[in-house]
């Protein structure tokens, strides 16, 4: 007997749907207009990842560049800038990364771009990367 079924509910032991399984003809059909809806709802309903304050931190405690701890944030992109990310509320950055170095990272929450800073001995380099979905 041949199975002409496209798409499989698949049950587990105690008979709950766990998921489904869709045959590749069926998706290559269908999987240019069912993408973006799939995205577009794991966007909504995904929590994101907490902000690094550890890596934050860390940097802070072995911060020894010759002038003080810069708060400041600024989108090229969009123009959202902060005197203190840290402050705001609501929130217009996000950090995204932190390290000893003196590398920082930040989402601007306007644009979704990735504002990095660089800390160098004598002086601080700024760059700004338009976001890209990761299609």
């Amino acid at each position: 007997m041949h199975n002409t079924k496209k798409i499989t509910p698949l049950y587990d032991k105690q008979g709950d749907m766990f998921g489904v399984f869709i045959s590749p003809a069926l998706w290559a059909a269908i999987s240019k207009d069912v993408q973006p809806i799939i995205d577009s709802h794991l966007e909504k309903t995904q929590a994101p990842m907490p902000e690094p304050m550890d890596d934050w931190n860390r940097l802070m405690d072995f911060w020894d560049f010759a002038y003080e701890v810069d708060m400041d944030v600024a989108c090229e992109l969009c123009g959202n800038a902060t005197d203190d990310w840290m402050a705001d509320s609501p929130r217009k950055f996000r950090l995204k990364a932190a390290n000893i170095g003196g590398l920082t990272s930040f989402e601007c929450l306007s644009c979704k771009a990735r504002v990095s800073k660089q800390h160098f001995k004598d002086k601080i380099s700024c760059s700004c990367t338009p976001f890209c979905s990761k299609k």
